[in-house]
């Protein structure tokens, strides 16, 4: 219960973020909204707002829907009529495929961006109330034959960026390195007062992380520590503390595609790639240190919901917006056919990456 509790509050906040997302834009744009349901499966409890739509909860907690007024494809003007004829005039201004392909577009990204924002708010929040470390990261010991020795790096450097990005706290270095796609890693330091560029090829070592867990890690053989063993903690004001958090959502954004990018060719570790019950027992474990951390996880887990949903995949909303996209090329819905054949390949794709990533969660609580 210490894991599933906190999962079950996360995901039903980011879940819902992301459904209100759709269904803010859908009232904006005058679409018709029967269902906003958080889970799947049979409704546990609900209840009807003054406009008619039914809000659920439902027993299988790993997802959600909105679903619109008369919403269905149409690939063809016969079809879409006879869809019409079903509806009175009053009925069509709230139908979903009536409205003008911009609008639809961006009901259906609104979920994925409204996962991103959420991020960002939670990000800017804690820059402002808790602090962003400002630490700099200040080389306490080099390891004797380790990929930093090798490279030149020395102790009392100052690490300022590495492949090009900024360092701004010693909290960065570890996990910069550890999600680098590159077989090199160049490392900026400060030494003397003069920039030097290193480079140093990471080993992958099995070890645990910070809650206990068994991963593999990029590590060069560095140790570092705060001068005087004190973290520099600075609250931001709004405008630098949301400066910040987008930094800090497009950072997670771009190494996650790399990432993903590395393991289709075969060059990532891919069993570091979970699913539901990974995600649920590093929640339970993170909430243990308090809200802060939960409410970081949440944000992390938010950006992976908005990412993921944007992949060009039938039956997520990448793949609406992709027919949609077809649809601004060819002046025309593609054909149904060919619509049913992306819907079989996306379906084919998410059930391989649901067994997949289950595989992987029930190896990492050691059933295989």
């Amino acid at each position: 219960m210490n894991y599933i509790i906190p999962f079950l509050i996360l995901i039903t906040i980011v879940v819902f973020i992301h459904e209100y997302g759709h269904y803010y834009f859908a009232k904006r744009y005058g679409v018709g909204v029967t269902d906003f349901s958080i889970g799947f499966g049979n409704e546990i409890f609900g209840w009807y707002d003054k406009s008619g739509t039914r809000w659920k909860v439902c027993w299988i907690p790993l997802g959600g829907y909105v679903k619109f007024f008369g919403d269905r494809n149409v690939f063809s003007q016969t079809e879409q009529q006879n869809v019409l004829d079903k509806y009175n005039e009053e009925e069509r201004n709230k139908l979903f495929i009536l409205k003008p392909l911009y609008q639809r577009s961006l009901i259906v990204a609104a979920g994925p961006l409204a996962n991103f924002v959420l991020a960002v708010i939670i990000f800017s929040t804690i820059n402002m109330f808790i602090g962003k470390d400002f630490t700099p990261a200040v080389i306490n010991e080099v390891q004797i034959d380790s990929p930093a020795y090798e490279a030149g790096i020395q102790k009392n450097d100052r690490i300022i960026s590495i492949d090009n990005k900024k360092i701004n706290s010693i909290l960065e270095v570890s996990t910069i390195i550890a999600t680098s796609t590159s077989e090199r890693i160049e490392l900026t330091v400060l030494r003397n007062e003069q920039e030097i560029a290193l480079f140093a090829k990471p080993n992958l070592v099995q070890s645990k992380d910070s809650l206990g867990n068994l991963v593999e890690k990029r590590m060069i053989g560095i140790k570092l520590s705060p001068l005087n063993n004190e973290f520099i903690k600075k609250p931001l004001g709004p405008s630098e503390a949301i400066y910040y958090a987008i930094e800090e959502v497009w950072f997670v954004s771009v190494t996650s595609l790399k990432y993903l990018g590395n393991m289709l060719v075969g060059t990532a570790d891919s069993s570091q790639l979970g699913g539901p019950i990974r995600i649920a027992k590093i929640t339970g474990q993170i909430a243990e240190y308090g809200i802060v951390p939960f409410l970081s996880i949440m944000s992390y887990i938010s950006i992976s919901l908005g990412l993921i949903n944007l992949f060009p995949i039938p039956m997520l909303d990448g793949g609406h917006l992709m027919f949609y996209f077809f649809e601004k090329i060819l002046g025309r819905p593609l054909k149904q056919k060919t619509q049913e054949g992306f819907f079989r390949i996306g379906l084919f794709l998410l059930f391989s990456l649901m067994i997949f990533v289950t595989f992987n969660d029930l190896k990492d609580i050691g059933l295989f």
